[in-house]
């Protein structure tokens, strides 16, 4: 079963809004055994628009598209499918009772006879009704190709993708199983973990397929089986992955469904009754942010401190300025007193703290670009690590953030 995205809008093509669209739907469908073959960004331009049309329907069983379905004059895609479907526009007098209601509960004021056009869908169509915006869905067929039509807005698109998309498309069509399981893996690189993992991925059966998902200083290993027997496929990942374990199980953090390794450390932390403080200099509070991100990060994280140039260090976590003077701002000694004095302030049972030279100049430091230090600060004790990580500030910042994480989680586990 093959479905294809077609988005409609200009301002898709010159970079104006990124096609959040298609990435929704995409994994929607493919959570209910729908492969999507192509996405495809096109024209306000009614030659472009046919042309997609036609191609895909020779392609797959179902197309969905977004955008293009406003009341003015550039938005096409209704008149277009229209003469596609050899139909006509047709007024739907749900749909004009929709618009209206809309209009005297939320916008207040008389609806324009622009805004009326909205009730305007092809004859042959199913409605899809938006309750969340004027413009409705529509189902249509030709040739036994389902045609999907939604309105671009994210939000209004995902409420008719999950409403009555997924439902009707269930009903529909019969489908197979499609089973993901996405596990995650930090501090090994991609090459590394296939070599170890070698013998194991020969082992596959054909049913599944792995793929390898590197990014900013993690791995993710998604497994993807396929078939007609859901609990068969579940029963096989479960075997391969426990296989796994024994290749590379001291660098797996956890799997994609579950929560964010920051997530995992807090729950961790929580159960334990412990709490932890960050110092950041290089990474300037993108720790921080993350693990107050999710809900309940109060019974843990204690707070955090970014000290960025080195008198803020001495000032805020007490780093002395000799230390700094004999071994520089971004150093192992330094990460360790920034650590120390973070953990102190904040009365936290763990710590973590970060400096380096992210670039592009070296400011402060000695080091190269891409130089950083962790420090991680335990009931026990302290340890500092030195990484080169990149040339590029954003991959360095982003890697030492993930690396922080990963060498926190093995400290609290190992409690």
């Amino acid at each position: 079963m093959l479905a294809e995205i077609i988005t409609i809008g200009d301002e898709i093509l010159i970079g104006q809004i990124v096609d959040s669209n298609s990435a929704f739907i995409g994994k929607e469908l493919n959570k209910i055994g729908i492969d999507v073959y192509q996405i495809s960004s096109i024209q306000d331009d009614k030659k472009h628009i046919l042309t997609a049309l036609e191609e895909a329907k020779n392609r797959v069983d179902i197309v969905l598209i977004t955008g293009g379905l406003g009341p003015t004059k550039d938005d096409i895609t209704k008149h277009t499918l229209c003469e596609y479907l050899e139909d006509t526009l047709v007024e739907d007098p749900e749909v004009l009772e929709h618009v209206e209601n809309l209009f005297e509960q939320y916008i207040k004021k008389p609806m324009s006879p622009i805004n009326r056009k909205q009730a305007l869908v092809p004859s042959k169509a199913q409605v899809l009704m938006n309750q969340h915006g004027t413009a409705p869905g529509m189902w249509m067929v030709k040739d036994d190709t389902v045609f999907i039509s939604m309105p671009g807005v994210p939000f209004e698109m995902k409420h008719l993708v999950t409403d009555e998309v997924l439902p009707r498309l269930q009903e529909t069509f019969d489908r197979p199983y499609i089973i993901h399981k996405t596990i995650l893996t930090y501090g090994v690189g991609e090459s590394t973990i296939a070599t170890t993992i070698e013998p194991w991925e020969e082992g596959l059966p054909s049913f599944i397929k792995l793929a390898y998902l590197p990014n900013l200083g993690k791995v993710r290993l998604r497994l993807s089986a396929r078939g007609t027997d859901e609990k068969y496929l579940q029963q096989v990942l479960q075997e391969k992955i426990e296989q796994l374990k024994t290749y590379i199980g001291d660098i797996i953090v956890g799997y994609e469904e579950d929560e964010a390794i920051e997530v995992l450390i807090g729950q961790l932390l929580a159960k334990q009754q412990q709490t932890v403080a960050v110092a950041e200099s290089c990474t300037g509070g993108k720790i921080a942010a993350a693990m107050t991100a999710h809900p309940g990060a109060s019974a843990y994280f204690m707070g955090g401190v970014v000290a960025y140039a080195s008198a803020s260090k001495v000032a805020l976590l007490g780093v002395d300025e000799a230390l700094i003077a004999q071994h520089s701002v971004t150093s192992l000694e330094v990460a360790k007193a920034m650590v120390v004095g973070v953990k102190n302030k904040f009365k936290s049972d763990y710590g973590i703290a970060t400096t380096g030279n992210a670039g592009p100049a070296k400011g402060d430091g000695t080091v190269e670009v891409g130089t950083v230090f962790i420090a991680i600060a335990t009931p026990s004790g302290v340890t500092a690590h030195e990484f080169s990580f990149s040339n590029s500030r954003e991959r360095t910042i982003g890697k030492t953030v993930h690396k922080a994480f990963e060498l926190l989680l093995k400290e609290v586990r190992t409690l």
